[in-house]
């Protein structure tokens, strides 16, 4: 059933936290494309209020989502520094120590990645053995990308060694063709959206691509990462994973 609203709820906590809470308590971790609500206190997963520090990785000085970020002023969630704040592109962490962090975070930032299994290789570079990835991608029956289809993991792998950068916009004609604008009150008109399409190398609004678990799940079986658990909200899907060996 294609629900076609906004949610604007609160997050459902996810039911087994006390289970998964030890990869995160007074651990050091890393955020890709954060803040987000989904981590903190009144959040799914409450990470934020039990970390020993939290990073954070955007992808410019001005993002759409955070506004101007000063990273000296370190990683800001709700007024608090957790941790230090990078400006690096999510599939280009070669600047960070190798296997320096306990767990990585994601929520809502893989759709906007051209290639995502090139990030994710990245992000697991950093991720120390025994540590764990989450991502949280956003469900398409919740959203305007309700008319497009998910996107096969071999398409995933085809971008992977055709070494697709972020610049691309292979997938263009089918987010405009697909995108429901009535569901996205914020891009404007058919022309202002397109306009900001074209521009998605400085403004990363773009969605590339539509997961769910299963393609998800394929992901992670492919980087040897042990499935810790899987499931899903009325607005996302989550996964979290442990690295094994890479």
């Amino acid at each position: 059933t294609i629900l076609k609203v906004i949610y604007r709820g609160s997050y459902p906590k996810m039911n087994n936290f006390k289970d998964v809470e030890k990869y995160f308590k007074n651990k050091v971790g890393l955020e890709i494309g954060g803040p987000s609500k989904f981590f903190s206190k009144n959040g799914c997963m409450p990470i934020y209020p039990i970390v020993a520090r939290l990073d954070g990785v955007n992808f410019a000085p001005k993002t759409t989502w955070t506004g101007d970020i000063d990273p000296s002023k370190g990683y800001l969630v709700e007024g608090k520094s957790l941790g230090k704040q990078f400006i690096l592109d999510a599939t280009d962490l070669s600047k960070l120590e190798k296997e320096t962090y306990d767990f990585v975070l994601s929520c809502n930032v893989i759709e906007h990645i051209a290639n995502p299994l090139k990030a994710i290789e990245q992000w697991l570079s950093v991720l120390k053995p025994g540590g764990v990835l989450v991502i949280v991608a956003p469900r398409k029956e919740l959203n305007f990308d309700h008319n497009r289809d998910i996107v096969k993991f071999n398409h995933l792998l085809a971008d992977y060694y055709n070494n697709v950068q972020e610049d691309d916009l292979g997938h263009l004609e089918e987010v405009l063709k697909l995108h429901d604008l009535t569901l996205d009150p914020e891009a404007g008109t058919f022309e202002e959206f397109k306009e900001r399409c074209l521009k998605n190398f400085e403004n990363r609004c773009l969605h590339h691509h539509v997961f769910d678990l299963n393609v998800l799940s394929e992901i992670y079986i492919h980087f040897k990462l042990s499935i810790i658990s899987k499931f899903e909200i009325p607005t996302d899907y989550v996964i979290i994973g442990m690295k094994t060996s890479y």
